[in-house]
């Protein structure tokens, strides 16, 4: 049985970064290659130029990596980031360059449709390729080399068990936060008892109970910047649904063979134009419409997580057997 513990098989992207002197502005065009490599146009100079990727030594600057159209009558896009030299941020950048690419497709449509086919398009689309980032796409870009990528294969439960505490434990999480804000908003959660609704869904939806008891006026979701920001957090519930969703629909169309979770799309052009063709849509459509167009279905539908996870929930099956787990 495969140990998670060994890190025998595990690549460690953050150290590869480091022992290969790939900076900041390098990680950024080899995310931009990504895209490249799908089919998309390579970004503009201004990007290069007008855009933030190292934190400021002389001034304060908001660090919450973003993605922005500022014109788009003059193709001006740009991201915000305080890159630093890890595997977060190598997953991250590639998050708002697809904000960045979306952007570029669709930027030939009236304004008024230039959007995302519904909230939680533009969220899903960056973390699409995230799902790319597979051992033999670091192979193929010389990150690491042949040997590697092959026990990383042999071994996929520690980089499963990685992906999953971020793309499978956040789920609940993304979808009790607007439950929250919802009975706000109606009325149903009383202005007493804002503090308390919110730990009884974190509690009901993800298992977490507040780490000591609480105080009279204490309003523990304004810790959260969507909260206080009126951001809505949907999206990022969609989002999560549907990476998995396009993934495994784009790995079927481009006839993969192989775990769901082996499958890389970089360099494939047919899988390249499903998505361009899909964001260049933008909201002009019924988002189901922009939907059916990448995956060949119009349901949202988790069974692509479980498919993609299944050799880890094979794994833990087993190491949990005979065990009770969950909560009440």
């Amino acid at each position: 049985t495969p140990d998670p513990q060994s890190g025998s098989s595990e690549i460690d992207l953050s150290n590869i970064l480091i022992e290969k002197d790939i900076d900041e502005i390098e990680m950024v065009k080899i995310a931009e290659n990504f895209f490249i490599s799908l089919g998309f146009e390579p970004l503009s100079d201004t990007f290069w130029e007008r855009s933030l990727f190292i934190k400021p030594q002389d001034r304060n600057v908001v660090c919450h990596a973003s993605a922005w159209d500022l014109n788009s009558d003059i193709n001006d896009l740009r991201i915000k980031m305080c890159i630093e030299r890890n595997a977060e941020d190598f997953s991250v950048i590639h998050h708002e360059l697809g904000h960045i690419f979306y952007y570029q497709a669709y930027s030939d449509l009236p304004d008024i449709f230039q959007s995302g086919a519904n909230d939680g398009f533009h969220e899903a689309v960056g973390d699409l390729l995230t799902l790319s980032i597979t051992p033999d796409y670091l192979q193929k870009i010389d990150m690491v080399s042949e040997e590697e990528a092959r026990q990383a294969n042999a071994d996929p439960i520690s980089l499963l068990m990685q992906q999953a505490l971020d793309g499978v434990v956040s789920v609940p999480w993304t979808l009790m936060l607007d439950k929250w804000r919802a009975k706000v908003f109606t009325g149903e959660t009383a202005a007493a008892e804002l503090n308390n609704s919110w730990w009884e869904l974190r509690e009901f939806y993800q298992g977490i109970e507040a780490p000591r008891d609480r105080d009279a006026d204490a309003f523990d979701p304004g810790a959260k910047y969507h909260i206080p920001g009126n951001t809505p957090y949907t999206r990022y519930y969609l989002a999560r649904i549907m990476q998995y969703q396009f993934h495994e629909a784009l790995c079927n169309q481009i006839n993969f063979d192989g775990y769901l979770h082996e499958c890389s799309i970089y360099g494939n052009k047919e899988a390249g134009q499903k998505i361009i063709s899909t964001m260049a849509m933008g909201e002009s459509l019924p988002w189901q419409d922009a939907f059916e167009n990448l995956t060949g279905t119009r349901q949202l539908s988790g069974k692509s997580i479980l498919n993609y996870y299944a050799p880890l929930k094979e794994w833990l099956d087993e190491q949990n057997k005979n065990r009770t787990c969950g909560w009440n």
